[in-house]
């Protein structure tokens, strides 16, 4: 009898005396239901989504009671674990088809997960995190049971490890970085007549969001309040929603917050603001010019754990350095500006006021009203001078951030200060990125610009974010609140830099002597070409009906420079959502990498009604590791569908 044939009974006899070891106190008592069932999975370190066991475990039900055999389990447990295409990749490297030495496990890592540095330390290392059967893992080698929940471990998603954490240079100005961006942070519903709520401020600021917006409003007894003004919104005492913000604002990143504070508030109520600001972030606060950049934008790195307040301001730097520490009570200066245009065109203003005529057909006239009457407040133009008090308290708090009305870029080169930044809302921004694309890039390389919603959107639908990323503009503001394709962009590409909320530009939205302009064909950038091999999913999301036999299918789409954008699907799997295969390659030749962003898109295929969202996910084409990787899932509304996945192949070269 051969050596290796005892060596494959002995591993078969571990294998058994594991399994048996790990689930046969929970057969002591007879058969177990389906909610048992998925707590032994669980126990056992098996991903599972309770209504796919569901299913299988009424398949497998041969009794048809509700209850299982421990032999039925065992055969529950195979069909969850024992994936096809992961014994495939298994079998591949193991020698005897049953155990992985760490030399096999090396060389997969080397040749299919394109791993460097200290393979086998690596190897090593995932086999004492991963094998869950002692003896195999003291012996330095790795079963089925351990390569798979390895497969199935944060390892080996798509998204890079290297990404996770903060590696780009931090110490350039803030105008080189994007910067994630919130619009109306305090709505959590539509423009009009939705709630304000602090969970607002909280979930942006836990998602990494480093620019908030707050609107400022008098309110009773003295105390400011935030809402959207002349609108039906509820109101939020500013005190409260700034409370909120400090106890959240360094969670999930160390990087500065920008408060883009939107003030109509009278000169007291502004000094009662400012003084808020002061007592609840204390030395938080940047309140003063930070020594080494008296006129220059300093670098996040150097605005770490600070609050800066973006707002209009009177006088220069200097004169607020001359009076710290003075009292500046009731001191007010005045701000004078042309009036405010709305830059909604007519043909918008008209297709707001049609929506509201349909809404109040099917509302019977009640929603549409009370929407007419903020309307009218939104969409009125007036051409004239405007003169604002701004209580000092409040303007000396404005350092590196003060807002400033956008003329043109003409103006803005030749009198705009380093410290003042413009807001730009879509439309009039997408006309200028169409006609002065090289004038638009050349001005947020100079100064931090801001992207935000046009008026017309009282439902709180966003814009694509991306047409505003590729001009470099650095806050592409989007209402939070509200899912869909331009959150999953917004998501997905703050995913990079260890979810900071800052991200380097690259290089030449940065740099002044480049020529770089994104509607045009690209002859001076490095190309990649991608291939992406959708090999199967795993345990994907189940459709309203709760059935797993669902017809679901794959799409992939870039989005970057407009010669990038491009769409592809794959074929339908049949009344499959556990464990459909597709084994499909896709190539994309993607011309300016640094700004591309990657979606795929899980559907269940639908004649009648169109296809039915189930799943997706986001990311920078940069941030994809290669090899076999794991594609997790997200919600529409973002929430992970864990252990939702697609399965792929991927491999590129820069």
């Amino acid at each position: 009898m051969s050596f290796n044939f005892l060596d494959n009974l002995l591993n078969i006899f571990v294998l058994h005396t594991w399994f048996l070891s790990m689930v046969q106190d929970e057969f002591r008592g007879g058969k177990i239901n389906v909610e048992k069932t998925h707590k032994l999975l669980e126990k056992l370190d098996v991903q599972c989504n309770y209504f796919h066991v569901k299913h299988i475990f009424k398949d497998n039900d041969t009794q048809k009671q509700g209850k299982i055999t421990i032999e039925e389990f065992r055969t529950i447990y195979r069909i969850i674990v024992y994936r096809e295409e992961i014994v495939e990749i298994f079998n591949t490297y193991s020698e005897n088809r049953r155990i992985l030495y760490e030399s096999n496990l090396t060389q997969f890592l080397t040749q299919e997960q394109h791993a460097v540095g200290e393979t086998k330390t690596t190897a090593s290392e995932i086999i004492q995190k991963y094998e869950p059967i002692d003896e195999v893992r003291q012996a330095h080698q790795m079963s089925l049971e351990g390569f798979t929940r390895y497969i199935y471990s944060p390892e080996c998603l798509l998204f890079k490890q290297d990404c996770k954490s903060v590696y780009q240079d931090m110490t350039y100005p803030l105008t080189d970085y994007f910067i994630s961006s919130s619009h109306n942070t305090y709505l959590v519903s539509d423009q009009l007549v939705g709630p304000s709520d602090l969970w607002g401020y909280v979930s942006a600021l836990v998602k990494g969001c480093r620019c908030l917006e707050i609107d400022c409003w008098d309110g009773s007894q003295g105390e400011p309040v935030v809402y959207h003004g002349y609108t039906l919104t509820s109101k939020l005492l500013f005190k409260t929603v700034i409370q909120s913000i400090s106890r959240y604002a360094f969670m999930t990143s160390e990087y500065p917050v920008v408060l883009s504070l939107e003030n109509h508030c009278s000169p007291s109520q502004q000094e009662v603001m400012a003084n808020i600001l002061q007592t609840t972030f204390g030395h938080f606060l940047l309140s003063d010019i930070l020594d080494g950049f008296p006129d220059s934008l300093p670098s996040p790195e150097a605005l770490k754990f600070k609050i800066l307040v973006k707002n209009k301001k009177i006088g220069t730097l200097k004169e607020t350095r001359e009076r710290i520490g003075s009292d500046k009570h009731s001191m007010v200066g005045v701000w004078e500006e042309e009036e405010l245009e709305v830059e909604e065109d007519e043909e918008e203003l008209k297709a707001v006021k049609e929506n509201d005529s349909s809404s109040s057909r099917v509302n019977q006239g009640k929603e549409a009203e009370t929407r007419k009457l903020p309307a009218a407040s939104l969409f009125s133009k007036k051409k004239k001078t405007r003169k604002l008090k701004i209580a000092l308290a409040l303007s000396d708090l404005v350092i590196y951030t003060k807002s400033e009305k956008f003329r043109s870029f003409q103006y803005s080169k030749q009198y705009q200060q380093f410290n003042e930044s413009n807001s730009i809302g879509e439309t009039q921004a997408r006309k200028l990125s169409k006609l002065k694309v090289q004038e638009f890039i050349s001005h947020t390389r100079k100064f931090i610009t801001r992207i935000y919603p046009k008026a017309t959107r009282a439902d709180s639908s966003n814009f694509n974010p991306q047409e505003f990323w590729n001009i470099g503009c650095q806050m592409v503001a989007l209402n939070f609140q509200t899912p869909g394709l331009p959150m999953d962009l917004q998501n997905g590409k703050f995913l990079d830099n260890g979810a900071s909320g800052y991200i380097l530009k690259p290089h030449f939205l940065r740099d002044i002597n480049s020529k770089f302009n994104p509607n045009t064909s690209i002859n001076d950038h490095d190309p990649i070409a991608i291939t992406i091999r959708l090999i199967s999913g795993i345990q994907l999301p189940l459709s309203s009906s709760s059935s797993n036999k669902l017809d679901t299918l794959v799409v992939l789409e870039v989005f970057g420079v407009p010669n990038d954008c491009t769409k592809r699907q794959s074929r339908v799997i049949k009344k499959n959502a556990f464990s459909p295969r597709w084994n499909e390659t896709f190539t994309f030749i993607i011309q300016v990498p640094e700004l591309a962003l990657l979606r795929f898109v899980v559907e269940n295929s639908g004649l009648i009604a169109g296809n039915e969202f189930l799943g997706q996910y986001t990311l920078p084409v940069l941030c994809m590791g290669k090899g076999y990787r794991r594609v997790p899932l997200f919600s529409r509304t973002g929430e992970s569908l864990e252990p939702a996945s697609l399965f792929l192949y991927v491999w590129y070269v820069k």
